[in-house]
């Protein structure tokens, strides 16, 4: 080991491959005590995550994300990258795609209790997971290093419940069941989108770690695990994660701007109109819908603020203007 892999890991503090293994593995050790706990814990923190959702209580939410044991797959996946393997990697995954079974399944059995699926827009704890971006995967990239170190260092166990709660895994999950429940199937979309990003997060940051502390090629390694291969999956896998959540903050951005010229435009258009205002824009895929109020319920012809809008925004934007129930108003 270098003396910078010395600093960051000590030796005296630091797992070996078995105990590392042993943490990590479902399938390694006392395999029934280690699967059923897995379940059992992540069947409660479904359950208790939805319930947090549903009810819009962080404080429920960060209980559900505690408990969770999604993250010891999720690590094992990078660890059997570094090591080499396969088995690992597979039985991993596996234990992952049962997680998000299990708790997209528990998500879709409560959606029934959502009586307004309007009201999962004004959501808070739906709201902020549907919509990823780069700023996400940075902090799951900075959770996924702190504890794949908690999970190679014997001192740094402490921090794992903040890895726990840092890293949302569990409750995104929850999220996609109760969006599909209610046919929501962008939110559903946004919130899956989350939980892969911290899922690709942690195997990045956890193959990263792992690999620099040696694991690849400690004794009890396969003889196929080299750093080059564990550093090329790694490679493969941030593009993976980047690019989709690079075009998400992208389209995020341009929204802000497309919105601000919209809502200028129309104030614009409704400046001769007494008492006239505009409530909100909503976007929906590539289509603006914006609600205007107006005392007699009309609004001016649509021609000037069609003029405006077409140097300020693409033209493949729909724009529509809302006046009230029955009077929807295509402007581009």
């Amino acid at each position: 080991m270098s003396r910078l892999t010395q600093t960051l890991i000590p030796p005296a503090q630091r797992q070996t491959a078995r105990e590392l293994t042993d943490a990590l593995d479902l399938g390694f050790g006392d395999t029934t005590a280690k699967r059923s706990g897995f379940l059992i814990m992540l069947f409660l923190s479904g359950v208790i995550a939805i319930c947090g959702v549903l009810a819009d209580s962080t404080a429920t939410v960060i209980g559900a994300m505690i408990i969770a044991p999604l993250g010891t797959p999720i690590l094992g996946i990078g660890l059997g990258i570094v090591v080499g393997r396969l088995s690992l990697v597979i039985r991993s995954m596996l234990w992952v795609l049962t997680g998000l079974a299990i708790v997209v399944g528990l998500g879709i059995a409560f959606s029934w209790v959502v009586a307004d699926p309007a009201s999962l827009a004004t959501n808070s704890q739906v709201e902020g997971r549907t919509s990823p971006d780069l700023m996400d995967l940075l902090a799951a990239l900075a959770t996924g290093t702190a504890g794949a170190f908690a999970m190679c260092r014997k001192d740094l166990s402490a921090v794992l419940p903040g890895v726990a709660i840092a890293i949302s895994l569990v409750p995104p999950l929850g999220v996609v069941g109760v969006c599909a429940g209610v046919g929501d199937w962008a939110g559903a979309f946004g919130a899956l989108m989350l939980f892969l990003s911290n899922v690709f997060a942690l195997v990045i940051a956890g193959s990263i770690v792992f690999t620099v502390a040696g694991y690849a090629r400690d004794p009890e390694s396969s003889a196929t695990a080299n750093r080059r291969r564990a550093y090329g999956v790694v490679a493969v896998l941030s593009v993976l994660v980047v690019l989709p959540l690079a075009a998400n903050s992208l389209w995020s951005l341009a929204v802000v701007s497309w919105s601000s010229t919209i809502t200028d435009s129309t104030s614009v258009w409704l400046e001769d109109e007494p008492g006239a205002r505009i409530a909100g824009v909503e976007w929906r895929l590539g289509t603006a819908t914006v609600t205007v109020i107006t005392e007699d319920g009309t609004v001016p012809p649509v021609d000037d603020l069609r003029d405006d809008l077409a140097g300020g925004i693409p033209d493949w934007i729909g724009v529509i203007v809302y006046a009230g129930p029955g009077s929807e108003i295509v402007v581009q």
